[in-house]
């Protein structure tokens, strides 16, 4: 019984960690920030919005530089 409440305990703690986030994704051309995105990653906990984020800048094939950032909404 103790284990599964602290089981259950453990499941609350986690999901309560979950907020909503943002990705901020900037373009820069000539070292010159030139245009900023922001997508919606919804409700996810920030190591799963970090990597979701990252997932954004894909493969540059060349010029400009695509930085993206998540962010707490």
């Amino acid at each position: 019984m103790k284990k599964l409440i602290i089981a259950a305990v453990a499941v609350a703690l986690l999901s309560s960690c979950k907020k909503d986030y943002i990705c901020e994704c900037t373009e820069i051309i000539g070292g010159v920030p030139t245009i900023t995105v922001s997508v919606e990653l919804g409700k996810q906990n920030k190591s799963d919005a970090e990597d979701a984020c990252s997932a954004q800048v894909g493969t540059p094939v060349a010029a400009p530089t695509k930085t993206c950032t998540a962010k707490e909404q």
